[in-house]
């Protein structure tokens, strides 16, 4: 799923904690966001591995949330959204497509590593790709919350995402056939370091190069 996709989502549980504690609403809010896009710093690094956890980021919101609705302070209430939005966007992850340049293609069975299983959870394919209409319309019911709860900054970040978001999913798919051009005049030094999931390898291929994602 996209980027924005995860951020509304982390911005859905936001606008509900925003209602019950309107005090708190911009740093829930900030919280929400940051959270939410944070497992896809790992993008260059291992995707979907390296800081995704679909289980353990539950393991911690739980006391984290226990301690922010016993002691309710700005820090409190910010490290339990956080987490609760990195282990929503963890856990979206499985409903999505697969490791793969052309995740259209459904070549891989990667969807998010879990570190608890030890082992890579198959995609379901729901959203079918990032990008996907699908995936944007995911976006749009997801960020109509963060829409009516929330004013100021937070709303126009959230109207300036669904435009981003409306704009990758018409390139989204021209983007890969760019890539694979590119990649075509990348001198063998820096192809040989390229993550796996950026070239344009059938699953078997991705098996034989290891799993850095």
């Amino acid at each position: 799923m996209m980027a924005t996709t995860h951020a509304y989502g982390g911005l859905a549980v936001a606008a509900a904690l925003a209602i019950v504690v309107p005090e708190f609403a911009f740093v829930i809010a900030a919280a929400a966001i940051v959270g939410g896009l944070f497992p896809d710093l790992d993008l260059y690094a291992g995707h979907r591995r390296t800081l995704h956890f679909p289980v353990y980021y539950w393991v911690l919101a739980v006391p984290a949330s226990v301690v922010a609705v016993t002691v309710p302070r700005p820090a409190t209430v910010a490290t339990a959204v956080f987490l609760l939005a990195a282990a929503l966007h963890s856990a979206m992850d499985a409903f999505g497509g697969g490791l793969e340049l052309k995740p259209w293609r459904a070549t891989s069975d990667r969807a998010v590593y879990s570190h608890y299983h030890d082992r890579w959870i198959e995609p379901r394919r729901w959203v079918r790709y990032d990008g996907a209409p699908e995936d944007l319309a995911l976006a749009v019911a997801l960020a109509i919350p963060a829409l009516v709860v929330f004013d100021g900054v937070v709303r126009r970040l959230a109207f300036a995402g669904l435009a981003i978001s409306a704009g990758y999913v018409l390139v989204r798919k021209p983007l890969a056939v760019v890539a694979e051009r590119v990649l075509e005049r990348v001198p063998d030094p820096v192809f040989d370091h390229l993550p796996a999931r950026f070239l344009p390898l059938e699953e078997s291929d991705l098996e034989r190069i290891g799993d850095d994602g």
